[in-house]
């Protein structure tokens, strides 16, 4: 079971907490889960150079809080500060935009560092995304992208490329392991990410699994 599932869906609860906490009426709901997509969206696009690895989302009655977890939190604060507070005042303006209530939603900004890069999944992906697109041998970036990864003190890697790799006639899927990846153990620290690849010949799926170690 533990193949063929999202290894952070797959543990949620367990070890995992959700990226988006807070509850909602009936009518509201589905309003505010489009609103922490539109969120989610807008960092994805303004902080792709600072290194982004999640984004996290708490809300009250009038207040919605916005943990941001980066790589580069200098690129985000600015000079004093001034960067986080134009996004900040862009991000209100996201959630106000064609609200029809008198209570307007108040942003609170938080950024934390990720102090190793190498053990997120996520930044691990979109290095290889960027390699392969300017058309860098895919063996030779993910054996790298491994080799970092176990350097970081990971217990185990392990990368899945699918689609027309290297630019071939036909799809296949590539398995690269290293150390170990207990998928189906639920106590098992697994952080996962997957993203497509647009390169010139078509698209390639990259997986990628990182094992840092059992939550006890």
């Amino acid at each position: 079971m533990g193949q063929k599932v999202n290894p952070t869906g797959f543990r949620l609860g367990k070890i995992f907490s959700w990226k988006s906490r807070w509850f909602a009426k009936p009518a509201q709901y589905s309003n505010q889960v489009i609103e922490d997509h539109k969120i989610r969206k807008y960092f994805s696009e303004k902080l792709s150079n600072a290194g982004l690895v999640q984004v996290d989302i708490e809300r009250y009655i009038s207040k919605i809080r916005i943990v941001l977890q980066v790589s580069r939190p200098g690129v985000v604060i600015g000079k004093g500060g001034s960067n986080l507070e134009s996004i900040k005042k862009e991000v209100e303006k996201l959630l106000n935009i064609s609200k029809n209530k008198k209570i307007q939603t108040r942003v609170d900004l938080k950024v934390e560092e990720v102090k190793y890069p190498d053990l997120s999944a996520r930044l691990v992906a979109e290095r290889i995304v960027s390699q392969l697109i300017h058309r860098y041998p895919h063996r030779r970036a993910v054996n790298q992208a491994l080799e970092k990864v176990m350097a970081a003190g990971a217990k185990g890697g392990k990368i899945q490329l699918s689609g027309r790799i290297g630019g071939a006639e036909i799809g296949r899927s590539e398995k690269y392991f290293k150390g170990s990846v207990p998928t189906q153990t639920l106590r098992a620290n697994i952080d996962y990410f997957q993203v497509p690849a647009k390169t010139r010949s078509g698209y390639v799926g990259i997986k990628v699994w990182i094992y840092k170690g059992e939550i006890v």
